[in-house]
């Protein structure tokens, strides 16, 4: 098939806040030169914002850095955290509250704002635009472009209108090449080309296997009366508490809005585990509950989260490109923030990029530069400080691993004379169906526990009846041969959006992918026990969307 194509600089897949830091910067350093640059996004959501989940605590320090001026422009950071709390949950009634001389010094919060990181990403779009950057929302990146070389030289936006029988439909639009002389990838966690990435060039070799969690969030209006704006909650403990491990958070917004959520750790060993209903159950508890009880949940969304830290993060250069943000692996675990990392990872490759193609460097070449970048940065510093954290709770459990990153981060300074490290992929962490009694979670009442289909209305997710399926079985034998004898196949459960159903039809188990409902998680690409089920980018833009946040 002839394809057009067009021809930049840079192209950018992500119109999240490490892409769009990504684009600002690179204009940034082509005006001060007065040497012009062409950059372009591309975003696969609707709009810019369309795939975030919004609602998080950031660190102000990297957009002083990008906007100086970000105060008076009107960046919409408009809630500063005015209390920060933690409770150690011990049973679905009782809890402790932590005082913060016992905690480890990452966990507070002064000097930090509660943000809708959809606005965040919508205001930094913005800038970009004025600054001479090309957006490019609703199209996603489907494949990656190479040069005889092997180098990367750009991507394929998707063919749209495909149906489900993978044959063109009336509405057929071939997708179009964006070539580049360097492509920086931003796609978030586990995105689908960063991993194609890493795997061609070897960049993970060395490095711990990457971890994950599975981030639960839900927006809520609740009464005046319960409302503290600033406020900010973090739990430990109940409800994982028997072979899991993670931590709730509840955010006080502005406008009398909540952010509450569950990370899951998805290295936990319970194979009837639900996540979702434990998300379910961990807001009736009272520390939870007395600020939602009344209130009225207007949203509701999951997504993967990539913490490793330091010891997984990949090289992060290739010939033709970088790696960046969450699709590398920066959030920083120990604080529960990965904004400020991502983009203060994109404004280093934009400078490293911006160096290259400013001193006439050819397209295509490994900048491995960036490295010596990155670890003269406040990020290199930071993601150090910070690299024992996940492995510590993952070793010893919530309080001896809380313990030691007390010691590590307070007595310490994050500098501790060892290096902890986790070298079990989370996937081969689950047990047998038979380690484990089953879990008998209570009926959703409809007030502050909802079941799965209500929950995937609010994610506002829109997918065409009949376009490809983007979930996809490396052997279709395997979910009921192997997994479901197993482990009762829990892809049943650890999805939060109902996608996998096992059903009985005469007198046989078959294994059903409800791709409609899917929310685009990314849970069963890293969870599933055999590496079975394969993540795909969908035709369009699909997947959570909050306007308004």
């Amino acid at each position: 098939m002839e394809r057009e194509s067009m021809e930049f600089d840079v192209v950018i897949v992500g119109a999240g806040p490490a892409g769009l830091a990504t684009a600002c910067r690179l204009m940034q350093v082509s005006k001060d030169s007065g040497q012009e640059i062409t950059v372009c996004v591309v975003e696969k959501g609707s709009e810019v914002g369309a795939h975030i989940l919004s609602g998080a605590v950031f660190e102000p320090k990297v957009l002083g850095e990008l906007f100086p001026d970000w105060h008076k422009n009107g960046a919409p950071l408009h809630t500063a955290v005015k209390s920060d709390e933690i409770h150690m949950l011990s049973s679905a009634t009782d809890s402790r509250a932590m005082p913060h001389s016992l905690l480890p010094k990452t966990m507070h919060n002064e000097g930090n704002y509660l943000i809708s990181v959809g606005n965040l990403a919508r205001w930094l779009a913005e800038r970009a635009e004025e600054l001479g950057v090309e957006i490019f929302p609703g199209f996603p990146a489907s494949e990656l472009l190479f040069n005889e070389d092997g180098s990367v030289k750009g991507i394929l936006i998707g063919d749209m209108g495909i149906g489900a029988d993978g044959e063109p439909k009336d509405s057929f639009e071939p997708g179009m090449e964006l070539h580049a002389k360097y492509t920086v990838f931003g796609e978030g966690c586990r995105g689908h080309l960063g991993k194609q990435l890493i795997e061609k060039y070897h960049l993970d070799n060395g490095k711990t296997p990457q971890h994950y969690g599975l981030g639960f969030k839900e927006i809520w209006k609740v009464p005046s009366e319960q409302h503290e704006q600033g406020k900010v909650v973090h739990t430990g403990g109940w409800p994982l508490t028997e072979g899991a491990s993670g931590g709730g958070y509840l955010y006080h917004l502005e406008d009398n809005q909540i952010a509450v959520g569950l990370i899951v750790d998805l290295n936990y060993q319970n194979p009837h585990l639900s996540p979702f209903d434990e998300f379910q159950r961990y807001k009736t508890h009272p520390v939870i509950s007395k600020f939602l009880a009344g209130g009225e949940r207007l949203s509701y969304g999951a997504r993967a989260i990539t913490k490793g830290g330091l010891n997984s993060l990949p090289k992060m250069s290739f010939p033709g490109g970088l790696i960046i943000g969450c699709n590398a692996g920066t959030l920083n675990f120990a604080k529960v923030k990965g904004t400020h990392t991502a983009m203060k990872s994109g404004m280093l490759a934009a400078e490293t990029i911006a160096q290259a193609l400013l001193a006439g460097v050819e397209g295509g070449k490994d900048l491995d530069c960036f490295n010596d970048r990155f670890t003269e940065s406040w990020l290199q510093d930071e993601l150090y400080k910070s690299r024992n954290f996940g492995p510590a709770m993952h070793k010893f459990g919530t309080y001896l691993g809380g313990a030691f990153n007390y010691i590590d981060q307070n007595w310490f300074d994050g500098k501790f004379p060892i290096t902890l490290r986790d070298e079990k992929p989370d996937h081969t962490q689950m047990a047998d169906v038979n380690s484990y009694s089953k879990i008998d979670y209570p009926k959703p009442d409809g007030k502050l526990s909802f079941d799965k289909l209500s929950s995937v209305y609010l994610s506002n997710t829109f997918h065409e009846e009949d376009q490809p399926c983007h979930l996809r079985l490396k052997d279709a034998r395997i979910p009921i041969d192997v997994n479901l004898v197993k482990f009762d196949e829990p892809a049943q459960r650890y999805c939060p959006a109902g996608v996998y159903e096992v059903i009985e039809e005469e007198g046989e188990s078959k294994f059903l992918i409800n791709a409609q409902n899917c929310i685009h998680c990314k849970t069963c690409d890293i969870k599933d026990p055999s590496q079975n089920i394969i993540w795909v980018t969908p035709e369009g833009g699909g997947g959570p969307n909050y306007p308004n946040m």
